[in-house]
């Protein structure tokens, strides 16, 4: 290769990595053509990585079918890219092209292969490409063995992964807070806070992971002791630790550790980079009835999506504040940029209900595929029922449950029964009753209501055959209930 042509080539990867270059795809590739190096492997598998970090597969794909000859490096390049952005299946498939053509995996082929895997949920082509591994002798890279860790944590085979975990002679980080999440994750919680204590260097990402889980499986009053262990500990929380640790503060009622928090972002910059930062200290005020803070923080937040507008609408239906958040729901439906999403509807519904807004209610229901072309899920009928039948259009809501394209949930008929018993429509009432039995057979309440109701009309035969089904269905019934007969 000539001088003039290696200056361009170093010219080509100093575009392909500039910070503001490295997104003008079509233009690099023009000059790849223009000076006849769209050959050459090495730029072009330089070029797919660029490709994959921008989530450009299909443009990495033309890429690669002009390579005249590509080698392992290419090949990498584009099994690397499609177990990152996907399609995952797409790796396996260029790793079988790759074989058929003579090409030797080698170190670099394993791990993204593995992650595809992973990312697939394929345990079955995992451990093919495990059992490689073992033949080809690669298990002794640090990079494979954390995929195949990966892998087993993915699809929840524990006992394989712990397998795999003990016989590493070195694990990093990484690969301790994969375990962690994965016993976490399959509902093993004590293990994974055991794997934890084991650890003897943590990163913020460990934090989080058991922060999280514990949150997650409802144990926010060690989630918070981990919190104050990471604070001790000297490590600076990221948005992660922000975005988990607020709603947690919020149930437990630690305002002050959630406001220390809102401190926290603020001097720190999490709160001008990140909007979820916002958007969560939003959800902690509502939920914490301080909608003056959430305003504020709302209303200074250097960027707002979707989610912060959702966040204030169904803050303000939690805190009674109906109204003012179909308000906000106008507000920002004139507000360029932010469209509601199904999330949004579902908020202001809440609000509807709320405040006893039927016709709004009505009103945005009917608008929803309309205007906003979001068809409706069972949650909207949910906020509809409970709307029409807390303000007594016991019929109407009876109405809409019937031409639901969904089955009707528990929840649903629940909010049609309590309506139906406070304004006296008890042959709805005994139907609702029966639909909650098909629904929620173990539950002893809905057989004790349906024989009341029968034994007020003097059914006695109807009382008899609700004890036969409780005793075929054995079902015991609770505490302080009895069946009248």
């Amino acid at each position: 290769m000539s001088r003039g042509s290696r200056e361009i080539e170093r010219r080509l990867l100093r575009l392909l990595h500039g910070r503001d270059t490295r997104t003008h795809l079509t233009e690099i590739h023009g000059h790849l053509l223009r000076h006849q190096l769209h050959h050459s492997n090495q730029l072009l598998s330089h070029f797919i990585s660029i490709c994959s970090s921008l989530s450009k597969m299909p443009y990495a794909q033309r890429i690669f079918l002009q390579a005249a000859n590509p080698n392992i490096f290419l090949f990498n390049s584009m099994i690397k890219g499609y177990s990152l952005c996907g399609p995952f299946e797409n790796s396996l498939c260029m790793f079988s092209v790759m074989k058929k053509r003579g090409i030797w995996p080698d170190e670099f082929t394993f791990a993204p292969l593995l992650k595809a895997c992973a990312n697939f949920g394929d345990l079955k082509l995992g451990r093919g490409v495990h059992k490689e591994v073992l033949v080809l002798g690669f298990a002794r890279f640090g990079s494979i063995r954390i995929g195949i860790v990966e892998l087993y944590v993915n699809c929840e085979r524990m006992v394989e992964a712990k397998r795999v975990f003990d016989k590493m002679s070195h694990r990093d980080v990484i690969v301790w807070n994969l375990m962690i999440r994965g016993y976490c994750k399959s509902g093993n919680v004590e293990m994974g806070l055991r794997l934890f204590r084991q650890m003897s260097e943590r990163s913020v990402v460990s934090w989080n992971t058991m922060i999280s889980c514990l949150a997650q499986s409802g144990r926010d009053i060690e989630a918070l002791e981990i919190f104050r262990e990471m604070l001790c500990a000297g490590l600076e929380p990221d948005e992660a630790t922000v975005v988990t640790m607020l709603p947690v503060c919020a149930h437990l009622g630690e305002i002050n550790i959630g406001r220390w928090v809102h401190s926290y972002v603020e001097s720190s910059g999490l709160y001008n980079d990140f909007v979820s930062v916002g958007n969560a200290l939003i959800d902690f005020y509502c939920k914490t009835a301080e909608l003056e803070k959430a305003f504020e923080v709302f209303k200074d937040m250097p960027r707002k999506n979707v989610v912060s507008w959702n966040a204030m609408i169904s803050g303000l239906a939690f805190n009674g504040k109906g109204e003012l958040g179909v308000e906000m729901f106008e507000e920002m439906t004139n507000h360029e940029g932010t469209s509601p999403n199904d999330a949004t509807l579902v908020a202001v519904l809440a609000c509807c209900v709320h405040a006893g807004l039927v016709q709004r209610g009505r009103d945005f229901f009917a608008s929803m595929a309309k205007y906003y072309h979001i068809k409706p899920k069972l949650e909207h009928y949910g906020c509809m029922v409970d709307l029409l039948s807390r303000s007594g259009c016991v019929k109407e809501a009876y109405d809409l449950i019937r031409i639901m394209p969904m089955k009707p949930n528990a929840a649903i008929w629940g909010a049609l029964l309590s309506a139906c018993r406070t304004y006296g429509d008890m042959e709805l009432v005994e139907h609702a009753v029966k639909e909650l039995i098909n629904l929620e057979p173990q539950n002893s309440g809905h057989y004790v209501l349906l024989s009341n109701i029968y034994a007020e009309r003097g059914n006695w035969s109807g009382v008899e055959e609700v004890r036969i089904l409780m005793k075929e269905s054995r079902v015991n019934k609770t505490m302080g209930q009895s069946i009248v007969g």
